[in-house]
């Protein structure tokens, strides 16, 4: 997982635990109970997309199979020993979120949090994590966005002219904008933080 705290995918196994402080604090501040509002929902065959250290498992319900894959392997190794460490049981493997390693319709539920901000291209992404959805799955998102504050979205396009270039982070994208286009409708959607924090439950169309 990526985000306002800087990306997983240039980070070593040492970053990890100050990665996941650094965003614990952030999401205490700005996005509250999105990671339980986004796992709670999740049901059968569930694949997580940038698993990143794992700060998700904690929050899915029990009676589900979970796939993660990352981009970056040594993640992976973090992502390992927490689910060993709260029991949860957990199948992980590099992915790259636009080239997913797996055959269409695999999951009934699909997830990223955190991440879709820094892949190159979220559209591709999100076709990509469609792909591997049953019809009638669940597609389950959460981001920062591009802000309903003028004066926040302001302040985004004036640090994404910075963080694009030095780790590929946008903060002016908006993922759930594909959707239609790509065939999944949403049922459940939210922003938080001066709309600049979205979470979005959509399924993918029979």
């Amino acid at each position: 997982m990526s985000g306002m705290a800087g990306s997983t995918a240039r980070m070593s196994a040492d970053d990890a635990a100050r990665y996941d402080a650094m965003m614990l604090r952030l999401e205490r501040r700005f996005f509250a109970d999105t990671r339980s509002w986004v796992c709670r929902r999740a049901r059968g065959d569930v694949l997580e997309i940038a698993v990143g250290t794992g700060l998700n498992l904690p929050y899915y319900p029990d009676r589900i199979r979970i796939t993660g894959v990352d981009h970056n392997p040594e993640i992976l190794d973090f992502a390992r020993r927490r689910a060993t460490t709260i029991g949860r049981e957990i199948s992980l493997g590099h992915g790259d979120a636009m080239a997913l390693p797996f055959a269409q319709e695999s999951f009934d539920t699909v997830v990223c949090t955190f991440a879709l901000c820094e892949v190159p291209d979220d559209a591709l992404a999100i076709e990509e994590a469609l792909r591997v959805l049953r019809p009638g799955g669940s597609l389950l998102l959460a981001d920062h966005v591009v802000a309903t504050n003028p004066l926040v979205r302001t302040g985004q396009h004036l640090l994404e002219t910075l963080t694009i270039r030095l780790s590929g982070e946008h903060f002016t994208r908006r993922p759930s904008v594909h959707l239609d286009a790509r065939g999944a409708q949403v049922v459940a959607s939210d922003r938080l933080t001066y709309g600049a924090i979205e979470r979005v439950h959509a399924r993918k169309l029979a």
